[in-house]
């Protein structure tokens, strides 16, 4: 368990393969004026990729940290200080009761199926009984994922399963621009975990489980259940160095302790009952 295994990536694509990706995403024949910058900017991708420029904007980690020098992304210092200033908000005695209200359908009427789903309808009439009764309500409405340009929640790598310090809170996975893994909408996710008191998630049920959007969001969750605050202290992605951090005894902070949570489940035919108890779980 301790050595570090490896064998199982396949190694980069070739040139050829990268430029067909690379171009896929301008097919629409107007873009074909601007053919010759498309190939230019393919290029610097292409050497982006190759040299594996994760975060290519970053600054010093600073005091505080295990490592005061070493560069951490601007995108997860952001998205960090956001959480603590989100979290200094839901712990104040004199603030307002606040509620984040979720809706986990993949379903919208701005995307194809044209018409608004039932979680949303659910949502809006908890929203009114909830704001009757003096409570802020946060919606989080997940079919973003399916409508709205450029809104992305990428999936969980599973870093935790290497050692749970290697798994950062918030997550430190995205943005990968060598990879193109940008846009990552989890950093504006998880502050508004923080700030909220109350959770409520309100899922339908897609073959006898949640819809992706919201699997997606839950398994970025992981690193608020144990999670390695301080990047700078496994040196980002370093597995040996997450390794000897658990073994030598890891405390596994609640980042997000003391919320109190509902789940609602709804399904025309079956599987709901195993959906709620997952999602309970």
């Amino acid at each position: 368990m301790t050595d570090v295994r490896k064998g199982q990536a396949p190694g980069q694509i070739s040139r050829a393969d990268f430029a067909e990706r690379f171009q896929s995403s301008f097919r629409d024949p107007a873009f074909q004026a601007e053919r010759e910058s498309l190939q230019r900017i393919e290029q610097i991708a292409w050497l982006a990729y190759k040299d594996e420029r994760k975060a290519p904007v970053t600054r010093k980690a600073g005091p505080g940290h295990a490592d005061p020098d070493y560069d951490l992304s601007v995108d997860w210092l952001a998205a960090h200080d956001a959480i603590a200033a989100a979290q200094a908000t839901q712990a104040d005695p004199t603030s307002v009761s606040r509620v984040l209200m979720i809706v986990g359908s993949a379903r919208n009427d701005g995307s194809c199926p044209g018409e608004i789903s039932k979680s949303f309808r659910f949502c809006q009439w908890m929203t009114e009984e909830l704001q009757a009764q003096g409570i802020e309500v946060d919606t989080l409405d997940l079919s973003l994922t399916t409508s709205e340009y450029g809104r992305t929640i990428h999936p969980c790598k599973g870093c935790v399963s290497t050692a749970m310090p290697l798994c950062h809170w918030p997550c430190s996975c995205y943005p990968n621009h060598s990879l193109g893994q940008t846009g990552d909408w989890m950093n504006e996710i998880y502050p508004r975990w923080a700030a909220a008191h109350g959770i409520i998630i309100v899922s339908p049920v897609y073959w006898y489980q949640s819809p992706s959007p919201l699997k997606l969001m839950i398994d970025r969750l992981v690193c608020a259940d144990g999670g390695n605050p301080d990047p700078s202290s496994t040196h980002g992605k370093k597995a040996v160095e997450a390794k000897e951090l658990e073994l030598a005894g890891w405390d596994y902070p609640q980042h997000l302790a003391g919320r109190v949570y509902g789940v609602m489940v709804h399904g025309d035919v079956a599987g709901i009952d195993t959906s709620r108890r997952s999602l309970g779980d």
